[in-house]
């Protein structure tokens, strides 16, 4: 087949899903065999719909999905499911095939080699799925979508979690990858080292728009088309308001000038017509502070011992360290080092070598979510934390965090990655914690939001312990001591 055939088009698209609002309307596009393009859009906006209309596991109400015949395809999703969180790696895998497959550990091996898990040793096969990190599980995301050998491979934010090692190993893949991807990521600098394309899913008009070039050739794009509709608006609306004031004169003399007035509002109607609509910019959530539990002093958190995991080995390791008022904790180290582990260790009350000091209250923020209840209702969730169970309150708050409308009454379960974070980030200002604890705070957040939530994170005042493995992001907040697990 040739590498220029359209493989997936979009024919006038409509689909509304959760919420009185369209999710798209009347979206047409197509993607060409062999290209990577990314998939860019606010958080809720629709992207993994679109995936799901892509593989067929929603219907369009309105147009069509066309797809090539025979057109094989497979999703690296955002997280492990919780169903398959107590599967064994081969059963895992087993589960993206219909059928059995014999001799399913080497092909697995193969695969874990591919994004840079080795998966060879003894045992790997029968670990659990929850005994990964979130690094490790990124990988094994990749790989299962990988091992399926598709035409078409979707990923949605694949370079969450990973480390620096494992974002340069997959971008380096995908790079030499000889078949189509569609992506769903944030990341400026992995997008533009391998899109030559960008569909971009606008949240206010419910369309699609396709530009050719990479991330930063995109966004060059859109900002020049910004400038002229702008500039041309302001040279209409300053022509218009001048016909508006000539019209008022006229009028105002009376007599035959007033018909002559008319005619000037007539044509200031007709250029406010010619307007042109331009792009209205993502929304961004708003300036927020996390509130710092009352009456704190001293030592508010001590460490002398933790744990590490090497080789499917866990060491013992000495360390000493406190943490007071306004003090902060960098742990840094690679995949599977056991960070994440150690922070919810911290959050349950079980890790050894740790002591909180009695009454200071523990705000956790984890990569997967799984403090938050998904069959409550957003507002359900955000009163149960809530001082002032005042709901006129609560939803004020909310709104700051783009959660508004339907939004606040649907249940957390249905709601996007990122629009997990944005509740997890409410809840916070609501719990007012002494001791803050925060597992990649920025994965799945849209880009537009993450130097408004740098910013309310450096301004915390209580002590807090943070992992992330976003250089850019950890750069803006000031860090008083940094534990490197790995060393």
């Amino acid at each position: 087949m040739a590498k220029e055939e359209t493989i997936v088009r979009f024919d006038e698209v409509s689909f509304a899903f959760g919420y009185k609002k369209p999710i798209l309307s009347e979206v047409s596009f197509g993607v060409r065999r062999g290209s990577k393009v990314t998939l860019m859009g606010q958080n809720g906006a629709g992207k993994s719909t679109l995936f799901k209309l892509i593989q067929g596991g929603l219907k369009p109400e309105a147009g069509e999905v066309h797809l090539a015949q025979g057109l094989s395809m497979a999703m690296a999703n955002q997280v492990v499911s919780r169903a398959e969180l107590d599967l064994t790696v081969r059963e895992y895998f087993q589960s993206y095939f219909p059928k059995k497959v014999y001799e399913l550990d080497p092909k697995i091996d193969a695969v874990l080699e591919a994004v840079n898990l080795p998966g060879h040793k003894e045992g790997f096969h029968d670990r659990i799925m929850r005994t990964f990190s979130g690094g490790q599980q990124a990988r094994l995301l990749l790989a299962s979508a990988l091992i399926q050998s598709p035409d078409l491979l979707l990923l949605d934010e694949p370079t969450n979690n990973l480390d620096r090692a494992g974002i340069e190993h997959l971008t380096n893949f995908l790079v030499a990858y000889d078949k189509s991807v569609i992506v769903i990521s944030h990341d400026a600098d992995f997008l533009n080292s391998f899109t030559d394309g960008v569909l971009y899913l606008d949240s206010f008009t419910r369309k699609v728009e396709q530009y050719v070039g990479n991330y930063f050739d995109v966004r060059d794009q859109i900002a020049a088309r910004l400038e002229k509709e702008n500039r041309l608006n302001a040279q209409l609306a300053k022509t218009i308001q001048q016909k508006k004031d000539k019209a008022n004169a006229f009028a105002n003399k009376g007599g035959k000038l007033r018909l002559v007035a008319r005619r000037m509002r007539d044509l200031a109607a007709d250029l406010e017509e010619e307007k042109v609509e331009t792009r209205r910019e993502d929304k961004t959530i708003r300036q927020f502070t996390i509130p710092t539990q009352e009456e704190l002093s001293g030592v508010l958190f001590t460490l002398s011992a933790f744990s590490t995991m090497t080789d499917h080995k866990v060491r013992e390791r000495k360390k000493k360290l406190e943490l007071r008022r306004n003090q902060r904790l960098l742990l840094a180290g690679p995949n599977g080092i056991g960070k994440s582990t150690l922070l919810r260790a911290i959050a349950n009350g079980t890790a050894k070598g740790v002591a909180i000091t009695p009454g200071v209250k523990v705000g956790y923020y984890e990569q997967d979510f799984s403090t938050l209840d998904f069959e409550q209702t957003v507002l359900a969730s955000l009163l149960a934390v809530a001082e002032e169970k005042i709901e006129e309150k609560v939803r004020a708050l909310a709104a700051g965090f783009l959660i508004t409308g339907d939004m606040a009454h649907a249940k957390i379960g249905t709601l996007s990655e990122g629009q997990k974070g944005l509740v997890s980030f409410a809840r916070l200002v609501l719990e007012k914690p002494g001791l803050l604890l925060l597992d990649e705070p920025t994965n799945h957040i849209n880009f537009r939001h993450i130097p408004i939530i740098a910013r309310a994170i450096n301004q915390y005042a209580g002590a807090m312990i943070l992992v992330s493995h976003v250089p850019e992001f950890v750069e803006q907040i000031r860090m008083d001591e940094v534990l490197d697990m790995g060393r």
